[in-house]
Formats: structure tokens, sequence, C-alpha cells
């Protein structure tokens, strides 16, 4: 927990004396959060909260969807919701990199969008190009 505390000040970059006046403790009490060698109480997480720290991070580790933008909560709940292949798909393409120079013509068609090689992907108010790269060129023919 500690070492979540002190990621979270760092990326507010607030020293230990500013973020111990914004938890309202000591600069001792800051240091022997962020070392581990006692632990923070509701109060204090709080008062870091309310002023940007991810308290749920502090505490369990894992990140609260409250920093992500409307887009990618939307592209989240679409991803879930998504079929396998749809899913499979989408890696693909937000993987795929730069451009491909040639490579086979593919195209997965689902509802409002189509991924495949240079298509455009249009949903709500967004669009964006998606490009894919074969993994193995294809063989040649003898």
């Amino acid at each position: 927990m500690g070492a979540r505390l002190k990621e979270e000040r760092e990326r507010l970059a607030k020293s230990q004396t500013d973020f111990a006046a914004l938890g309202g403790v000591s600069k001792r009490a800051q240091i022997t959060y962020e070392k581990g060698e006692s632990t923070p109480d509701a109060a204090y997480l709080n008062l870091v909260a309310a002023e940007g720290v991810d308290a749920q991070y502090v505490i369990t580790g894992v990140r609260s969807s409250a920093g992500l933008t409307r887009d990618e909560i939307e592209l989240i709940e679409k991803y879930r919701a998504a079929p396998l292949a749809v899913k499979s798909a989408a890696i693909g393409a937000l993987t795929a990199g730069a451009l491909p120079e040639a490579g086979p013509k593919f195209a997965i068609d689902f509802g409002s969008a189509t991924i495949g090689q240079n298509n455009t992907v249009a949903g709500g108010s967004h669009a964006f190009n998606v490009t894919t790269t074969p993994t193995k060129p294809p063989r040649k023919k003898k």
C-alpha cells in the first residue's frame, strides 16, 4: 500500500510535506505510510482522494474507472459485449502498429463497423482508421 501511495503522490507532483498537509498529517506520518510502517486511516484517504488520489488503487492495487474518459468507457463496454471474433479483431487492430505495405485483404463485419485492412470504423460520434499487419507473409507458389 505504501508504494502505491508514493506512486500517487509522485503522479500528482507533490512533495511529502505538501501531500502530508493535504491529508492532515505530519511529514513523518506521510513517510511512515509510504514506507509501509503504518497504514493511513479512512479520513486521510478521503482527504487525499478529494485532491485527485485514486484511493481504490492505493488500497487494492486496482485502478478505479473514474480516471477513464467517456470514449474509453464506451470502448470497454462495447468490447465486453462483443463476440469473441470481434474481440480478436479489435485486439489485432489495436496492436497492428504501422500501416502494412501489402497484405491480404479481409474484413469482419459486426453491425455498424467493419474491421479489416485500411477500413474506417465509425461508432457513435467517433471515427478512426483501423489497419492490420499479417503475422506471416503468404507462401510463394512454385
